[in-house]
């Protein structure tokens, strides 16, 4: 039986507005994340926003921690490229998966760069929170490359 938080994520009405207004935050966010705007990214979150990377244990909390994973992220692979392959937008937020390639320059999760070019898919889900008309960060499913698992 579902809980009733997710009864009301289940209900929550789709309105073209609503719609339009998910879809523009999410085109801002991928394009200040492709600009390496930081505090245009950040503008698109809550205060409380959560990324974090599924089955790894790695989280990061609020805009400074958003910031954190960003800044290492971009760091660690400068060239990072991620090409959309899906999405859904909707009255909950906005799910996509995409193709990564990048080359690992500097250390990113404890692992060492490799000066390698890899390849993986993800799949990141940004929840939507309906009452600050922002996103509550990303969920990151990750598959085809190593992530370590914290303790």
């Amino acid at each position: 039986m579902a809980g009733d938080a997710i009864l009301e994520l289940y209900r929550r009405e789709v309105t073209p507005a609503l719609y339009t207004e998910i879809r523009e935050l999410y085109k801002t966010h991928s394009m200040a994340e492709d600009a390496r705007d930081l505090p245009g990214l950040i503008s698109t979150l809550t205060p409380d926003c959560v990324y974090e990377i599924i089955g790894s244990g790695h989280r990061w909390e609020g805009h400074e921690g958003a910031a954190r994973f960003y800044t290492q992220l971009l760091t660690a692979f400068p060239d990072i490229t991620f090409d959309l392959t899906d999405i859904v937008i909707g009255p909950q937020g906005v799910c996509e998966e995409a193709h990564v390639t990048a080359t690992h320059e500097a250390p990113w999760l404890g692992v060492e760069p490799t000066g390698e070019h890899l390849e993986w898919d993800v799949i990141i889900w940004f929840p939507w929170d309906d009452q600050r008309r922002l996103f509550r960060g990303e969920k990151v499913y990750v598959t085809g490359i190593d992530i370590p698992v914290l303790d």
